[in-house]
Order: C-alpha cells, then structure tokens, then sequence
C-alpha cells in the first residue's frame, strides 16, 4: 500500500477496482501501461479513477503549471514564460533566466532550429501559449541534458497533451487594438490503439517602437569627448501562421510509435526611420541626416520526428529511441535612402540595399534506457546530434543617378558552421535511507567543429572531448518539507555568430562581428533549496551560486569616427549569487496569491579598448506577483506584477523595469469563456542599456507600444465541463508539500538524451 501511495504522490494515475489495482503513468509522448488486469467480477463494484496532481518539484527541475493562466487563451509562449519565476522575456523575445541571458529552450526535452540565433526572439512572440501544458526549470541540467545551444540553464516548454479516449478540441479567437488579431484552433481524438492531436494558429501583431541613442567617444587626439546621438522609429505589424500534428500508435501494452510534424512562418516586415547627428570634441556639428529603411521578409521553421517506446518487463524498465529534425531560415531585404542635412566626412551613398539570410538545421538522434538496478534506478543514454547554421548578407551601394548597385565588399559576407556531437550519459538515482535520497550522473561529449568564411577562403577546425557530472540530492525534513542540493558542471560552446569574425552592418552607428578566437564557457553551479508549507501557503528558498571561467562577454570599440564595433570576447570570468523565493497557496477561497523573487548579486570583469580591465557589480531585485480574485461563479480577476532587476551586460547593464499586466475571464456557458487581457496597463516598460566605460559613455533606450488590450473568445468541445474546472484551476508556482526524499525522475520530454 505504501508504494501505491507514493506512486500517486509521483505523479502518476491511480486506477482502483474491486478486483484489482492498476497503475499508469505518462512520459514524454508516451502513455506506459502495464498488462492489463483481470476483469472484475460482474458483481464487482464499478472502477473508481482517482488522478494525482502532478507535483511542481522535482529532484532536478522545477515544473511550472502555466496552462491554466487566465491569458493563455490570447497570450504567446513568451507571454506564458513572463509568468514564471525569475524568468524575464523582453518585447524582442530575448530571455533570461536570474540575470543570465545563457539560456537554453527545449521543447518536450529536444532541441529546435527554431528556438535558437536570430529565430527565438520570433519564435516565442508568435507560439501560441494554449498549446503549452507546462514549463520546466531546471537550473543546474542533469546528465541527460547536452551543452549544445549555450550549454546554460534550461527552460523546457512541454506542449499539452489529452490521452483521454473521444475527441476535445478548443477554439480562441481574440481582437486587439491597432488591427491586431490571434486565433487557433486545437483538438485531439483517441480511438483504440490510435490517437491524434493538431492544431492551428494565425496572428497580427507586434511592438511598434521609439528609441533614443545618446552617446559620447573618447578623441584620443584631444583628450575630450565627442557627443553623438540617435532617434528612432519602428513600425510593422506581422503575420504568423503555425500548424503541428502528432500521431500515436499503440502496436501493444508495452510498445508505442509516434511521428509529428510542425510548420511555423512569420513575415520580418518593418518601417523605421532613424535621425543621427555626430558631433566633435569641440562641439561642432559635423553630421546630421536621416535614414529611411524599408524592410520585408519573412522566416520559415519545420520540424519532423519520430519516436518508439517500450516497456520492458521489470517495473519502471523503459526504452526510449527518438529522432527530431528541425531546420529555420530567415530572410529579409532592406532598403535604405539617406537624406543629409550636414554630410559627414566620407558620407555613405544616399541609397542602398542589403539582403540577409540565415539558415539553421538540427539533426537529433538519442535513445534513453531506464531500469531498476540495486535498490535504485539506472538511466543510459546516447546522443548524435549534427547542428549546421549559415549566414548570407550581400550589401550594394545604388548610385543615385543611374540606379547601377555596386557590391559593397566590406559588408558582403558568406559564413558557414557545421557542429557535430556524440554523446555518452549514465545517471544513477536512489533513496538512501527513509529521509535521503539521491541522483548522481556524468556526461560524456565529443564534438567536432568546423567554421567555413566563404567570403574569405579561410576554414578552421577543431574538436574536442568534455566530461560533464551532476550531482542531486533530497532529505525530508518532515512530511511538508524537503531539503534539496544540486550540483552541475556546464559548458557553453560559442555559436556560429559568436564566431563568425566578419563586420555585420547594423545601422549607421554600429555593426557587429564574431571572435574565432573564442573559447568554451566552463560553468560550475551549486544550489541548496528549502520546501515547506507556511500557514497552509506551498513556499520554498532556495541560495544559488554559479561561477562561470573564461566567461564570453560583449567587448565594444570603435572602428571609425562613430561606429562602434560590438564583438566577443573571453572575460577574466564572472559569478552570480543569490536567493530565490516562491509563495503560492490561497489567501482566502476566493484570492490566490502567486509570487516569487529573486535577490541577485553578479561580478563580471572586462576590458575596454584601452586594454582597461575592469570589475562591476550588481545587486537586482527581480520578483513576479499574481493575484487571482475569484468574483463569483462566473467571474475571475487576475493582476500580474513583474518586476526585473539590473543586469550586467558586457561593458555595462541593462536598467531595471517593470510592467502591470490584468486579464478578466467571463464564464458565458460551461463551454465558452470571454477573457480581456491588458498588458502593461501603465505603459513602463522599456528597454534601457548603460555603457560606461574609459572610452565610451553611452545610453540607449527603447520603448514600445506599451499598453495592449486584447478581447476574445474560448470555446470548448467535449469535455467541457472537466475543461471549465480546469480552467479555474489557478496555476502552481510553488513547490508540492510532503514529498518523499528522492522524488519522482525526469518529467514529461525530459529524455533529453
């Protein structure tokens, strides 16, 4: 009996007949099923199913139930992301997770072409957040999970999944300010061995924004300052569609084949105009025109994959093999016209026009083996992955009177990387005693890595083999508290931007360019976290430490006059520190309080291009507050405080900033729902960048549309009844009370392999 209740605390579902009891559990894609029982008897009393709630802690990861947001029904994946603890995602998509911007996105424990270069910020301001079940954070990944795509902390996204036999489907149709729109249509339907889910998406949106450039440079000819400033535009709505299916075939209890496919495409069209004025030491005037660019593009994504699972014949004995293929392209063609009121000194042509491509596709194969082995349970597994990425940018000045383009070499550039990787891990995991339990592992990876400058001639090489152990451990304190401490060791491999050595043109002020000089990121991080329950109220503590050596850091300088150079380089090294708190639970039966916060302190040394070193610190106090109000039966009230802390950035740091978000759900029937969502309801968030450095003082500064108001529709078929409730359901945030040392392994899409 007590291993039947510890299983339903793990998570799993617990099936209870007359005759006899049936246990089941679900991972990844998969519904594992031990043979079936034998009948009840005809006079048996009907079987009663009893569902655990999965639990939010896990012995490696922390899982964050985000599908029951009030705004999932108009909301994106960034939006979704947004809502979890210390995880910031700006309106360009950039994320970071406590102050670190190294942040790998999985999606069901695999890596995608889409998530990754120039494609995330896209990709998360267009994924609809309805088709996220949850979200794992896992801070200090375990043996399974490979360094590939920075090699930092994990958010991985564990899209919904229904398993129950007959069909559900879900339809959202949602209108906002300034035309913009979002729908999507989702569904699943089971029958026997068979089971099917899909689902489609389209939506008109995006973040207009103003920007303001105000920068100063060393004249090392006179000693003083030189000023300069910029002022921006940017206008552009764009359209995205994405589709994704998913088939299941059970061939027995213990065999399961699957296959998916996904498509995502969203236009890159944009309007912006941009003001620059150069200034001397003296205080001159020396240069004063207006830049016009009219962009149009758009990016493509797809995935394919297929995977088997087997259960084998000792209980918790799996078998998994999965292979996932993704590949992203983005194009884009700009068009620019100068007009000048004072011509600088070598003033570019008055018009001109750039094409970009970028490519990126991943091959991913792993296979994962778990069983029970001498009182615990031994996980194997293997990976061969194959990542290739490509960068295309043909620049040609037009000559104002006859229209003839010139190739421009300086900023015409071919760049190709192709990354290889074959990886061996072993993970052991046990209880030790009735209060400790444990998970040791160590990784193994050989990488190949080959770097092709097309427009130079020049290739380069290089591989290399990286040991890589991670240690959990858990000790119940209680039977509400648990005691948790987690080591890994990481490494984060530069990507092919950060390599690639040739100047990408920016804008007028700044262009860009890679360092193959770079090396690997070695990155050691230590947790200990303290689980309780505070009157009634799921809490948690947990202090970090994370100490990053030959750590890759923005290194700027300038070129010429007023463009500056944003480049890589590897710093002395950098550690971060801090304290993170959640707090979830119900205030009242009808207010939910959600919150959390990070207290952070991070050092980053750098140097400037003086061959000044220097140190900075920061202290930033970063925190999510949600406030769930239950009106009455039909009626619910959300606010949603994020508040994001200092972050060191290169040379300098990114200011902190905050936004109020509110949604309103109204229960019209069972089936249908009408939310409201208002994001940034006071218009404060914005973007603020502070350099200051021995030759370079500079403040940059974005803000976007600020406050969005969406109104839509939900409506549920089949099973709505369970889906409304569901619905109500106000999301997890704080870890689970009394669970045993040890704890359950891996969740949904952790096979990482």
């Amino acid at each position: 009996m007590h291993k039947i209740l510890f299983h339903c605390l793990a998570g799993g579902s617990l099936l209870v007949s007359g005759a006899a009891v049936q246990a089941q559990t679900v991972t990844g894609d998969t519904v594992v099923k031990p043979a079936p029982a034998k009948a009840p008897a005809a006079d048996a009393p009907a079987t009663v199913s009893v569902t655990a709630e999965r639990p939010t802690g896990r012995i490696d990861r922390q899982v964050y139930d985000v599908k029951s947001d009030v705004g999932s029904t108009n909301g994106t994946a960034a939006d979704a992301l947004n809502n979890v603890p210390s995880v910031a995602v700006d309106p360009d998509g950039s994320v970071s997770l406590r102050g670190s911007s190294n942040v790998q996105i999985l999606i069901d424990g695999k890596p995608s072409a889409m998530l990754q270069g120039d494609s995330r910020g896209a990709t998360l301001n267009a994924m609809a957040a309805d088709d996220i079940e949850s979200v794992e954070v896992i801070n200090n990944p375990g043996a399974q999970f490979g360094n590939e795509a920075g090699g930092g902390p994990i958010l991985n996204l564990v899209m919904r999944r229904n398993r129950k036999p007959g069909g559900f489907a879900t339809v959202n149709a949602n209108a906002g300010i300034a035309g913009r729109y979002n729908s999507s249509v989702s569904g699943t339907y089971n029958e026997g061995p068979w089971g099917y889910q899909g689902g489609i998406n389209v939506r008109h949106d995006g973040r207009n924004s103003v920007g303001e450039v105000s920068r100063e440079r060393l004249d090392r000819g006179t000693g003083a300052f030189a000023p300069s400033s910029q002022s921006s535009t940017n206008n552009g709505l764009n359209d995205s569609l994405g589709l994704h299916g998913t088939v299941n075939y059970n061939l027995n209890a213990n065999d399961t084949l699957a296959a998916s496919v996904s498509y995502n495409g969203r236009s890159n069209d944009q309007r912006s105009l941009d003001r620059y004025i150069n200034g001397d030491s003296t205080g001159s005037t020396i240069g004063d025109y207006v830049r016009s660019t009219v962009r149009n593009g758009d990016s493509r994504n797809y995935s394919w994959g297929g995977r088997y699972d087997h259960k084998g014949e000792l209980p918790g004995e799996t078998l998994k093999i999965d292979l996932r293929v993704s590949s992203s392209t983005n194009e884009s063609d700009s068009d620019y016209a100068n007009a000048y009121a004072i011509a600088p000194v070598n003033a570019f042509d008055s018009r001109a026009r750039q094409h970009s491509e970028t490519g990126n596709r991943i091959v991913d194969f792993s296979g994962d083996y778990e069983r029970p082995l001498a009182g615990g349970t031994a996980k194997l597994g293997y990976k061969v992955a194959d990542n290739k990425s490509s960068f295309d940018t043909l620049y040609t000045d037009i000559n104002p009177a006859s229209l003839a383009e010139t190739v421009n070499p300086m900023r015409s550039n071919r760049f190709e990387l192709d990354e290889r990787t074959i990886a061996l891990y072993g993970s052991y995991q046990m209880r030790l005693s009735e209060r400790w339990g444990a998970l040791a592992g160590l990784r193994a990876e050989y990488t190949d890595l080959n770097v092709r400058q097309i427009t130079g001639g020049v290739e380069a090489g290089n591989n290399y083999v990286n040991y890589i152990p991670s240690l959990f451990a858990t000790y119940k304190v209680s039977d509400e508290s648990n005691l948790r401490f987690s080591y890994a060791h990481r490494i984060r491999r530069p990507n092919a931007g950060d390599l690639n050595p040739y100047v990408v043109y920016r804008d007028e002020f700044n262009v860009s360019a890679g360092n193959p000089k770079l090396k690997p990121t070695q990155t050691d991080s230590f947790e200990i976290g303290y689980e309780t329950k505070i009157a009634g109220l799921e809490s948690s503590l947990r202090a970090y430490h994370r100490r990053d050596t030959d750590a890759i850091v923005d290194y700027r300088y300038f070129i010429s006059d007023n463009v500056l150079l944003t480049t890589r380089e590897n710093g002395e090294g950098s550690h971060s520190s801090g304290l993170e708190f959640s707090v979830s639970g119900k205030l009242t039966p009808s207010l939910t309080l959600n919150t959390s916060g990070n207290l952070a302190r991070s050092q980053q040394t750098s140097s400037d291009d003086l061959g000044n070193r220097s140190t900075r610190t920061a202290n930033a106090l970063s925190g999510r507050a949600r406030l769930n109000y239950q009106i009455n039966a039909d009626n619910q009230l959300q606010l949603a405080l994020q508040m994001q802390g200092k972050m060191l950035s290169g040379q300098g740091y990114r200011s902190p900033n905050n936004t109020l978000n509110l949604s309103l759900r109204h229960t019209v029937t069972p089936q249908l729902s009408l939310v409201m969502n208002v994001t940034d309801v006071f218009s404060s968030n914005k973007m603020e960048t502070v350099i200051n450095s021995a030759s370079l003082r500079e403040t940059s500064t974005r803000r976007f549309d600020g406050r969005m108001i969406y109104v839509g529709l939900s409506y549920r078929l089949g099973g709505a009844t369970s889906a409304a409730k569901e619905g109500e359901r106000e999301p997890r945030f704080g870890p689970p009370g009394g669970r045993g040392p040890g704890g359950p392994g891996p969740g949904p899409g952790g096979e990482a392999g």
